[in-house]
């Protein structure tokens, strides 16, 4: 049983943030201590990426882990409320990604997925972002 009335959930739901959020602040902190040029939410490419380096023909995805599904202890969180309907959210979310990243791959762009919970490490997230960066060719390692 959830522990809040249906109102304010409903008002939980709706602060939601879907752009800007703590985990994409981040990850643009440390882009901009990388001295990496980017734009934001770009329109003109499919999912509408939240970073995109238009000169490294690049884009950063920043995943929430209980919304897009990750594999770690935030993104198994099952709710025990309306659990049918957040499953089929949430699946919907994954499918969505996985058509986006494949479609932008399509169009000759190099994707990296940041999981909100790589943010908790400041060291480990610039590191990767560095990695990611300075990549000359396309890898398997970017990938989800």
């Amino acid at each position: 049983m959830d522990v809040l009335t249906p109102e304010q959930r409903t008002r939980c739901m709706a602060a939601i943030k879907s752009k800007h959020t703590q985990p994409e602040i981040l990850v643009r902190s440390a882009l901009d201590k990388l001295k990496a040029k980017y734009v934001l939410h770009s329109i003109d490419l499919p999912g509408k990426p939240d970073i995109v380096l238009q000169a490294r023909k690049k884009v950063i995805l920043v995943h929430g882990c209980f919304w897009h599904v990750h594999n770690c202890r935030y993104g198994k969180v099952k709710p025990a409320t309306n659990s049918l309907f957040w499953r089929n959210k949430r699946n919907q979310t994954r499918a969505r990604d996985l058509r986006n990243r494949r479609a932008l791959r399509k169009a000759g762009w190099e994707v990296l997925t940041i999981w909100e919970c790589w943010t908790k490490n400041h060291g480990k997230l610039t590191s990767r972002l560095s990695d990611f960066l300075s990549a000359k060719t396309s890898t398997n390692r970017h990938r989800i």
